[in-house]
């Protein structure tokens, strides 16, 4: 086995999930953890996503996050093929504001577990937190910036309003 580098890898179904999950990417940057990025569709690349889920813990891989609107099959299809955790970023949908993928990602089956955030900016920035805290167990490093990312938040908090 190949020694573990906390890589993430994000995932999504299509190139317009980008513009939810580059918040993800920015705190990952931020906190210095290892990431790569990737299209990989449930629906329309199949083959690449079996593919994909089966070589990801070869891959050095140690957290997915897959971003997914609609239908939102891609984190689960993931689950269902890797033991690697997943984490699911419901896209925001134009008919149902993104309730459609966050239900089709949080109601996964018992035996087949998905971690998921909330829909839109907000989940895809938690789903970057969350994986820098699953990491910081292991990753001194990582715990370290995830406490300063924690405590800089906390200094913003005015005392009063203005």
């Amino acid at each position: 086995m190949k020694k573990n580098t906390n890589k993430v890898s994000i995932i999504m179904g299509s190139q317009s999930d980008f513009s939810t999950l580059k918040h993800t990417i920015k705190v990952l940057k931020i906190l210095s953890i290892s990431h790569e990025v990737k299209i990989v569709s449930a629906h329309r690349t199949p083959k690449r996503m079996f593919q994909y889920a089966s070589n990801a813990e070869k891959n050095n891989i140690s957290i997915i996050i897959a971003g997914a609107g609609g239908s939102a099959h891609l984190p689960g299809m993931i689950a269902a093929l890797t033991r690697i955790p997943v984490i699911g970023v419901p896209i925001e949908s134009k008919k149902l504001k993104g309730l459609d993928s966050l239900l089709s990602i949080v109601q996964m089956p018992k035996g087949i577990p998905v971690a998921t955030v909330a829909i839109g900016k907000d989940g895809a920035i938690n789903a970057g937190l969350l994986a820098a805290s699953i990491l910081s167990i292991f990753n001194t490093k990582i715990r370290k910036n995830l406490i300063k990312w924690r405590s800089s938040q906390t200094k913003s908090v005015k005392k009063k309003p203005s």
